[in-house]
């Protein structure tokens, strides 16, 4: 049977061209199913452009769109019938296997959490994933979402990142960091030193803190972070050219940088400025992440750092 996948066709910078263009680019290349979800009208009027005769893309009707300029709970909870609602719902009845969106971040996430929940023991969804190009076994977590958090956060963060190398890496048992400025356990924020106790009462085999001096030395595999921290970091690299551009060989290890972990079903975000090689590639990846049985993966992570804290 092949992997089911949503498209909101609706968002991003250049939706729904390069959107389209690229799930039709993604449905030949991956051998999967591929349901656009938009306006029937602008859907119909992409589609005619192409030969899709042999290829398995339907459609589903969404009058309404979500900006980047609106307030993403509020947005998602009046307009019901908004393409990222209507992908997460197809998602939540078992209509599809997963989802991508190069729509706003915000409305990505609330609609996760709204329309499918949250896996036990997560209480804020998180981006996250290979950024460095010079470190393909370096995870970073959050990258984007969470900007409040608490120190259990963290340590869901911790647990994430664990089951994101054991099923994507073919880690067996990978090292976790903490983002800080020194190593000792004193040093930061009260975040961070609580954080720190939490991690080390885990059971993940976690390294301690490290500094941003020691990041490109490729010690943490999971490097956990609040999202202030990680988007920074994540700006830089970017700024910098040295984001792990997922265009070359190892594409595969780019897998979960967009993935809204702890929702209770596979949603790639994506890039808001996407084109259609980009959509491609993530519908593969997509794909990937379904067949990686993802969500029971972080449940076990998750259950196993719990028990271990509270013992």
């Amino acid at each position: 049977m092949k992997t089911r996948i949503a498209v909101d066709a609706m968002g991003g910078d250049y939706a729904p061209g390069e959107i389209i263009r690229g799930a039709i680019l993604g449905a030949e290349a991956h051998d999967v199913e591929i349901t656009l979800v938009g306006q029937p009208e602008v859907l119909e009027a992409e589609l005619d452009k192409y030969d899709i005769t042999r290829l398995p893309i339907s459609c589903v009707e969404a009058r309404e769109s979500i900006r980047e300029t609106e307030n993403p709970a509020l947005a998602v909870r009046r307009k019901t019938d908004a393409s990222i609602n209507v992908a997460t719902r197809l998602l939540r009845d078992g209509e599809v296997d997963g989802l991508i969106s190069a729509g706003p971040s915000g409305a990505v996430a609330v609609s996760a959490m709204q329309n499918l929940g949250m896996i036990e023991g997560v209480e804020r969804p998180v981006i996250g994933g290979v950024i460095f190009d010079a470190l393909p076994n370096t995870v970073v977590f959050d990258c984007g979402i969470n900007l409040d958090c608490k120190p259990h956060h963290l340590l869901t963060f911790a647990a994430i990142g664990v089951a994101y190398c054991r099923r994507l890496l073919g880690m067996a048992d990978p090292t976790v960091g903490l983002f800080n400025i020194g190593r000792e356990e004193t040093k930061g924020s009260q975040l961070t030193r609580e954080a720190h106790a939490l991690l080390k009462k885990s059971g993940l085999n976690f390294i301690g803190n490290l500094e941003g001096n020691q990041i490109m030395n490729g010690q943490a595999n999971v490097l956990v972070c609040d999202a202030m921290v990680g988007n920074v970091l994540f700006k830089f690299v970017e700024s910098v050219g040295l984001f792990h551009d997922s265009a070359g060989d190892n594409a595969s290890t780019d897998l979960g940088g967009g993935l809204i972990w702890g929702a209770r079903g596979i949603v790639r975000k994506l890039h808001g400025a996407s084109r259609a090689a980009h959509v491609a590639l993530k519908v593969g990846q997509v794909k990937l992440a379904v067949e990686a049985d993802l969500i029971n993966a972080v449940t076990s992570e998750l259950a196993s750092a719990a028990a271990a804290v509270t013992a």
